[in-house]
């Protein structure tokens, strides 16, 4: 057999291999990690910014410490507990995190997206761990990214017990990185919302959302970047504010509105309006058979949207199917309880209204139903 030939990147090796008898070929050089793009002493001074923020999240279940191999968590003390979880990330709205030089919204975005995924079937969030992904490591935009993270767990009650910073030179282009996240929460099994109590004639109350969400936003910069030629620092006359501002209004969290409509027990049934807008996103809350027949003129449609409808000609079907329209969350009640939902609401701050109602689905017809 030939000789083995190596390129050698730790001297190390190269004295090991020497030493048993092996010849080196080739052109012998000590190339270090951050030679290759990897910065370790760059992802320490990430960490050490990240485990202040995540300590302050940690809530009585968390037993270990960021940097641990695995982080524990205690389960609450429940009768019948069923874990219930969830995966997402931020999409392309990242694209405007990267125009702006904005980091710091972008964190708080994933926490509620998840959480609102989760509370939407009665789970109560208990930690979040999440997965940051960089060409080139910036300790100052990570622990930015992540104190949005810190805040969004903070706010919803979870902690942030540990997450993944990946630095892959190559991968990603400069100045860019992926965010996703993992939240896992609780609910007794006898109270899973699954919308199996949701009959015909019950009340469809929607809460607004603050502005595009997370979904939507390859064909939002398509229309308003490539199509109208605008920048995030631009001022559209039907904007009270920067574009760049609009686009990066926080996802919000629906979590205490939930919290409340269940300890009052009214609430038969909730759907999370993200990719797919109210057509695709309120039938997962319905029964077989059921449609949800929608009152278009009982909410105004926020003029971001209008504005990418007119400026994109967007057909309509599209526009319903990829925007939430400003509409970020729909509960399922019972008719008679209906004032007793839009009193609790509105006692939150919320700013309710009255969507439509239940429905029959007609024989190979919609499941939801714009009238």
């Amino acid at each position: 057999m030939g000789q083995p030939c190596f390129i050698i990147g730790e001297s190390l090796y190269w004295y090991v291999l020497k030493r048993n008898g092996y010849k080196l070929t080739g052109n012998v050089t000590d190339i270090s990690y951050k030679q290759a793009g990897v910065d370790i002493d760059e992802a320490d001074r990430a960490v050490a910014e990240i485990r202040k923020m995540a300590r302050a999240t940690f809530t009585r279940g968390v037993l270990t410490d960021i940097g641990s191999f695995g982080a524990c968590f205690e389960m609450p003390k429940m009768r019948k507990p069923v874990l219930i979880s969830s995966v997402d990330g931020v999409g392309t709205k990242l694209k405007v995190a990267f125009a702006t030089g904005r980091h710091s919204t972008v964190g708080e975005d994933l926490v509620n997206h998840c959480v609102n995924d989760i509370a939407v079937q009665g789970a109560t969030p208990l930690f979040f761990m999440d997965y940051f992904a960089v060409g080139k490591l910036d300790a100052r935009v990570a622990a930015s990214v992540v104190s949005g993270m810190a805040r969004g767990c903070k706010k919803n009650g979870c902690a942030l017990i540990g997450g993944e910073t990946a630095e892959m030179p190559g991968l990603y282009a400069d100045g860019e990185y992926d965010l996703a996240g993992t939240i896992v929460g609780a609910a007794e099994k006898d109270q899973i919302i699954a919308g199996q109590a949701i009959g015909i004639g019950d009340l469809l109350l929607g809460l607004p959302s603050t502005g595009l969400h997370t979904n939507g936003y390859s064909l939002a910069r398509k229309v308003l970047f490539e199509v109208g030629g605008y920048t995030a620092a631009s001022k559209l006359p039907e904007l009270d504010g920067l574009l760049g501002d609009e686009l990066l209004k926080v996802h919000r969290s629906y979590l205490r509105a939930i919290q409340a409509l269940r300890k009052a027990g009214v609430l038969k049934g909730a759907a999370h309006i993200t990719g797919g807008g109210i057509t695709d996103n309120t039938p997962r809350m319905l029964p077989k058979g059921m449609a949800a027949i929608v009152d278009t003129s009982a909410w105004t449609v926020p003029a971001i949207f209008e504005v990418m409808r007119e400026l994109g000609n967007i057909p309509e079907e599209d526009w319903r199917r990829t925007f939430n329209l400003g509409i970020g969350m729909i509960f399922a009640v019972g008719e008679p309880d209906g004032a007793k939902a839009l009193r609790l609401l509105r006692r939150l701050g919320e700013v309710p209204v009255v969507l439509g109602v239940v429905g029959k689905q007609k024989r190979g017809g919609a499941r939801v139903v714009y009238v």
